[in-house]
């Protein structure tokens, strides 16, 4: 099996006041396109809204992926976690691609913000919505990084699956990547 080319990647969300390495380093290198949120500014603290107890996924909107793309995904990961394996908070597939944003709140347990023929899997937290930000008190600052991939086709992954089996897909089947991310610190 042959490694992907490596580009240059140079993410926004290194910092040395966090503890975990960047999730997506070894993972193929792909373009990017355009993501936005009215609820959260790249690289700032999240709003009371996206920590736990609260539970409020954020507004997203992404523009300028590639023309081929079927689907999205749409993922939040703290690779800060004091785990070895990081902690999903959110996980969704097969967004149709005739859908460029998600409301604010759209990740709650009813799955009904989602749109038709999304797949929410469960999260470390053991929900298929979206867990807002709890890092351990005294551990440090986390980040929270939002991820929407874009897909040239659906994904056949069981909703019983893990987000890690996601972000294995994830890696040999989008065509590319927009990141956004936010800290949060107990």
């Amino acid at each position: 099996m042959s490694v992907p080319e490596q580009k240059n990647h140079q993410p926004t969300y290194i910092d040395d006041r966090f503890p975990g390495p960047d999730p997506y380093a070894p993972l193929t290198d792909l373009p990017t396109f355009a993501l936005t949120s009215d609820d959260l500014t790249d690289g700032s603290r999240l709003s009371p809204a996206q920590l736990g107890g609260n539970d409020i996924s954020p507004q997203l909107s992404w523009s300028g992926a590639p023309e081929d793309t079927v689907t999205y995904a749409v993922t939040c990961y703290d690779p800060d976690a004091p785990t070895g394996s990081g902690y999903w908070h959110w996980a969704v597939f097969n967004i149709p691609a005739e859908v460029t944003s998600l409301p604010a709140g759209a990740g709650d347990d009813e799955l009904v913000g989602l749109p038709e023929g999304a797949v929410a899997l469960r999260g470390d937290s053991g929900r298929r919505g979206y867990y807002g930000a709890k890092p351990p008190a005294g551990h440090g600052p986390h980040r929270y990084l939002y991820a929407v991939h874009a897909v040239p086709g659906t994904l056949d992954i069981p909703d019983r699956s893990t987000p890690a089996i996601l972000g294995f897909n994830l890696n040999f089947r989008a065509s590319a990547r927009a990141l956004l991310w936010g800290w949060a610190e107990n």
